[in-house]
């Protein structure tokens, strides 16, 4: 607790609880056409800041441009509202969160400096590091409180909003202009994944309209933005963690992988995000640009909306579970690229159920469901895009194996611009995909009753009082058991049909140095553009 502290804390816990970690063998081994990315800007090197002289070491200068797949003329620069992985590219650049997670899936400090717990896990003490906004005011208390109520503003849809909610906002309160005593409604023993939660930006207090000029705490500053088309942000010098080494940074739109492939072979951009497996191998050890491969950190599923038919009938969902033959989806959709799933999210990571059965094709089990529940001729339409690497390949291949268990699926492409969006309300079978995150954060944003970003549609409050037992118990092996208990019951009847774990694929020029190979998509070192430098 800082000097600027007012109060006191009862005695805390003997240490704090340092998050989630990964496991297994995911720890990680080392609607724009073309046109709309030929902008302005260099992308050569600046002047070298005395560290390097083309040895090697990192030099300062330069603006890098990134090709992201974007969300249209829809897109925005509030951090709260971030969902594709381009907003949170952009986020991540302009805002800072309290915390942030590793490469092991572990909540990083981030503007919290620190953060310690009562003993009863039910009162979390933070702490801020000494940090600015770009308008030169201090990151306050006030300032995170302030943010966390607009994340859980009921007329609001924020993502984080779910994650949030075992903090009592009202009674939270600022200890200090750099402490805050944040009080839970319930003991919370993985309460720093909270602060690290998907879209928890800190923004100052009464923030302005964030697409006219946003103000944050991150490494650059806001200069322009034309949604769908480009977003240009310059170094903040004074930078908590340090100046950014480039100059400014520039995320252009592509949402067409050939854009993106051809933009960086043509040196209109210097970073292309998300490559598909062909790509990499037609270009790996090549020598042109270079390919990095984030391990297995991509789930690869379909999502059954379970409020509705035909996906209402538990049967039907566990008839589509032993249709689908993973094997043949990671060798065809993801090129071999990846490692089968078992219809569960995080595979590798702590918690994970990996005590359950590997699921194989059933042609036979899965057509007596289908008959049990009145539905052998079941006629299905899938939604899918080519706004995800290997979603159209999935969805073809998926519909001949539905075809020998006599089910009919009708495959709908929808538009790169607007599908993730579609998606969540609409329809009632489509692919789906997600980066890294704990299975924890999976579960609050994603399959609570409120979360907002439920997918399929999985409402049951006695899955959601599970949750909450599972946040509130301290020990480590008993939380374990819990967690474990809602995976069976997803694992037998739940929404999300897991096929797969895919290669993250990244494409740089050989110039751009620093890219962290190691950082699943989501996590802190993830796009992470101000430790990268051009050499």
């Amino acid at each position: 607790m800082n000097e600027e502290s007012a109060r006191h804390l009862p005695a805390p816990a003997e240490q704090p609880f340092p998050g989630l970690r990964r496991r297994g063998f995911l720890a990680a081994t080392g609607a724009a056409s073309l046109g709309a990315l030929a902008l302005t800007g260099c992308g050569g090197p600046g002047s070298d800041d005395g560290t390097g002289k083309g040895d090697g070491r990192p030099r300062r200068g330069g603006r890098l441009r990134a090709a992201f797949a974007g969300g249209g003329a829809s897109e925005t620069l509030d951090p709260h509202l971030a969902n594709l992985f381009a907003d949170v590219a952009r986020a991540k650049a302009l805002f800072d969160k309290l915390a942030d997670y590793g490469a092991d899936l572990s909540a990083q400090p981030r503007l919290a400096e620190k953060w310690q717990a009562n003993k009863t896990l039910d009162r979390w003490q933070v702490t801020l590091r000494k940090a600015t906004f770009h308008n030169g005011k201090p990151v306050t208390a006030q300032d995170v409180l302030y943010s966390y109520r607009r994340i859980a503003d009921p007329k609001k849809g924020f993502r984080a909003k779910a994650s949030l909610e075992p903090i009592d906002l009202n009674a939270s309160s600022a200890t200090g202009k750099r402490s805050i005593e944040f009080v839970l409604k319930r003991p919370t023993a993985e309460f720093p994944n909270i602060l690290a939660a998907f879209g928890a930006y800190i923004v100052p207090e009464n923030a302005p309209p964030f697409d006219r000029k946003p103000i944050g705490s991150g490494p650059f500053r806001f200069v322009s933005f034309a949604p769908g088309r480009s977003a240009v942000f310059r170094r903040y010098d004074d930078y908590w963690e340090g100046a950014p080494r480039l100059d400014e940074i520039e995320f252009v739109v592509a949402n067409e992988e050939s854009a993106r492939v051809n933009a960086l072979l043509g040196g209109q951009v210097e970073y292309a995000h998300e490559l598909d497996p062909t790509t990499a191998r037609a270009h790996e050890g090549k020598g042109q640009i270079e390919i990095v491969r984030l391990r297995n950190s991509a789930m690869q599923g379909f999502a059954m909306k379970t409020d509705r038919a035909p996906f209402d009938d538990k049967r039907v969902r566990q008839a589509f579970f032993l249709i689908t033959d993973r094997k043949e989806l990671v060798a065809g959709a993801l090129s071999g690229a990846g490692e089968i799933g078992n219809d569960l999210f995080g595979k590798g990571y702590e918690y994970y159920a990996d005590d359950l059965p590997q699921r194989e094709q059933d042609l036979g089990r899965a057509r007596a469901l289908l008959k049990q529940a009145g539905a052998e001729k079941l006629k299905v339409t899938l939604d899918a895009s080519a706004v995800a690497a290997g979603f159209t390949e999935a969805a073809s291949i998926f519909r001949d194996q539905a075809a020998k268990a006599g089910v009919t699926i009708d495959v709908k492409t929808g538009s790169k611009d607007t599908y993730w969006s579609d998606i969540l309300d609409s329809g009632t079978l489509c692919c789906y995909r997600s980066g890294a995150m704990p299975i924890e954060a999976h579960l609050s944003q994603r399959l609570l009753t409120d979360s907002t970003t439920n997918a399929t549609k999985w409402h049951h409050k006695d899955f959601d009082a599970l949750y909450q037992q599972a946040q509130s118990t301290p020990d480590t092996k008993a939380r374990a058991a819990v967690y474990a208990r809602m995976q069976r019951r997803l694992y037998t009847e739940g929404g999300f049909l897991i096929w797969g774990f895919a290669d993250w694929i990244l494409g740089t020029a050989r110039t751009v140095k620093g890219v962290d190979r190691k950082a699943p998509a989501n996590t802190l070192d993830w796009a992470r553009f101000d430790k990268v430098w051009l050499a």
